[in-house]
């Protein structure tokens, strides 16, 4: 029983270090100031679930009258997805990355970082704007550039983004019915 009770720490250890591994190498390749920035004003897209907001609201304002029902749902989703994601923070209340040496390139709300905001707004909208009839393919090349620009900016473990991906993605699955986009 001694090796088995041993066993889940050195897992555990060794899933950290593979989380700071990671966010080392995404803090540390294809960085330039030119880079930095550019990334950094498209991370801000995302705060707040800002972007997300917008496409909903553009999206129900030019919907024909019988898809207005789904783009209203698709939009409760993506508030669900930040009040749920902001009550998992404060649960678990594991802090930001600090790299020695690789401060963080842009500011945050706060100091929590499990589970990203920005993934899981991000997935959860492009999952709810899919079934609403907006094109899958650009929501998700979307979430996955924010959800990966958290990394690129070193405000984010991948364990955090993954984490938020999968909650975003589960929510929406959960709250918007298959096939609404077959819908009239």
């Amino acid at each position: 029983m001694g090796s088995a009770a041993g066993a889940a720490p050195a897992a555990e250890q060794r899933a950290r270090g593979l989380d700071e591994s990671l966010l080392v190498l995404a803090r540390t390749r294809l960085h330039t100031p030119f880079l930095e920035r550019a990334v950094a004003r498209f991370s801000r897209l995302g705060e707040h679930a800002g972007i997300w907001l917008a496409i909903g609201a553009v999206g129900y304002v030019r919907a024909a009258e019988p898809r207005r029902p789904a783009w209203r749902r698709a939009g409760a989703v993506v508030v669900v997805s930040y009040l749920l994601n902001t009550a998992v923070k404060l649960l678990v209340r594991r802090r930001r990355p600090e790299l020695g040496g690789l401060p963080a390139l842009a500011r945050t709300p706060t100091r929590l970082s499990f589970p990203s905001a920005h993934a899981t707004t991000s997935f959860a909208g492009a999952l709810a704007y899919s079934r609403a009839c907006a094109p899958a393919s650009a929501l998700y090349a979307l979430a996955g550039g924010l959800s990966l620009s958290r990394l690129y900016l070193g405000v984010h473990y991948p364990s955090d983004v993954l984490a938020g991906a999968l909650l975003g993605s589960a929510l929406a699955a959960a709250l918007t019915p298959p096939g609404a986009e077959r819908a009239p």
